[in-house]
């Protein structure tokens, strides 16, 4: 593979820079953001504290941000991340990572936001229909949009995007309006580097998310120039978007008032503007689950249209629409199977395995950087900054979630491990195959 050269792609090389920013955006920024703040105040006591935690994880996702920029240099491959784990290590490494996102990682959470919207949905609008039933419908509509073309899809995501923003927009301007909490005095003074671990793991899973935008490298029109920029700029914008919405939080809340809610985002809200809060807090929530519904739908299907393309999976998931170019396989796969699971209502269940999994494969595409610098020397309009020490950082966050997960939640995790596994004799079946 040439280095650095984008390879052909089958599909439309429709976005842009703005467009993969949103997808960036877009992927990180859910329904977590209303909800968190309160996990990290449980563990840290202090208003300094829980903004410092949310800087780590900010400085983390940073980090990566630059590896991923420079990896999407080098590497600007059909499928993004599956590409850089298939050419960095093994082709079965990349099948794996396929594997998880479509039994666990994309479609367990799809499942999951969709019930939430659909929650929210009923909040807002009266009608019989069962959580389940809204859920189903909303993935079938993401899916035929998807399928009109990625220039439709991304119209969509970047509709929602704006108006997520503007939803958050709202709450830090009504937390500044708020009256301040009165200064408390924290009964821990300080915090144990465990609790500190503690409060920034659940940072870290909300910062997660903006790597999914790797996977539309073959529908930029310039993915070397535009994807590097597009993550650093996403991510940058998101930390500044959490950390103020922190802020006001702890500003309006105070840290224990903000320990004592599940529910701190609709707590500003109500201390803002009364009972109104709650109706403000249906609609923020419901768009930001389906600006995040909408980001998955359109970026997850292209790593099984990229394994389909290597002949690892069902040849038929490569198939593309000519009239729009879209991989409408792989977007009809990923929505039949959300809908199965939020039907079914194991999605809470699936949920459990997400964080291990996911951060296994953060830290070995972090640590493809090192392959990739041996045997290229590094991309040369853009380069890591403080490589290798940014990049050991990285990895060692991401494996450090990882262990922690096993740690506190063993049996989850070694139920991931196993769903993992289970990919292995798949992707021999398919390999055989391929040779055969």
């Amino acid at each position: 593979m040439t280095n650095g050269a984008a390879e052909a792609s089958p599909l439309a090389r429709r976005l842009g820079l703005f467009d993969a920013t949103m997808i960036v955006m877009g992927g990180i920024i859910g329904s977590g953001i209303f909800v968190n703040p309160y996990v990290v105040a449980r563990q840290v006591h202090t208003s300094t504290l829980i903004l410092a935690a949310w800087m780590v994880g900010g400085a983390t996702a940073l980090a990566g941000a630059f590896i991923y920029a420079e990896l999407a240099v080098l590497r600007p491959n059909l499928g993004g991340q599956y590409a850089y784990l298939r050419e960095a290590y093994h082709p079965a490494v990349a099948f794996l990572y396929g594997w998880a996102l479509l039994v666990v990682i994309q479609t367990g959470g799809m499942a999951a936001v969709a019930v939430t919207f659909a929650h929210y949905a009923r909040e807002i609008v009266s009608t019989p229909l069962s959580d389940g039933l809204i859920a189903v419908l909303v993935l079938a509509a993401l899916t035929a949009v998807n399928c009109l073309g990625v220039r439709s899809g991304s119209v969509v995501q970047n509709t929602l995007m704006i108006l997520k923003i503007g939803a958050i927009a709202v709450l830090i301007i009504a937390g500044l309006r708020a009256t301040p909490a009165h200064a408390q005095h924290a009964t821990v003074a300080r915090a144990s580097i465990v609790q500190f671990g503690a409060a920034v793991t659940p940072v870290l899973f909300a910062y997660g998310g903006w790597q999914t935008a790797s996977f539309m490298t073959g529908e930029m029109r310039t993915p070397r120039r535009d994807l590097a920029r597009a993550v650093l700029f996403g991510v940058i914008g998101v930390t500044v978007i959490y950390l103020s919405v922190n802020a006001v939080c702890v500003r309006a809340l105070g840290a224990q008032g903000l320990a004592a809610t599940t529910a701190p985002a609709y707590t500003v809200m109500q201390k803002a503007i009364g009972s109104r809060g709650a109706l403000f807090m249906a609609y923020a929530i419901a768009i930001s689950t389906l600006g995040f519904l909408s980001q998955s739908m359109l970026t997850a299907p292209r790593v099984y249209f990229a394994m389909a393309n290597d002949g690892l999976f069902f040849r038929s998931i490569a198939w593309v629409l000519e009239s729009t170019k879209a991989p409408v396989a792989a977007i009809a796969l990923q929505g039949i199977l959300a809908a199965i699971i939020a039907l079914s209502g194991r999605y809470e269940q699936i949920l459990n395995y997400v964080v291990s999994i996911d951060f296994i494969f953060f830290g070995l595409t972090g640590a493809s950087l090192f392959i990739y610098r041996r045997r290229t020397g590094g991309a040369t309009d853009h380069r890591t900054p403080g490589h290798p020490f940014t990049t050991i950082f990285f990895v060692v966050a991401c494996w450090s979630v990882v262990l922690a997960t096993f740690v506190k939640y063993p049996a989850h995790s070694f139920v991931a491990l196993g769903l993992l596994s289970l990919g292995l004799p798949v992707y021999l079946f398919w390999a055989r195959r391929q040779r055969a």
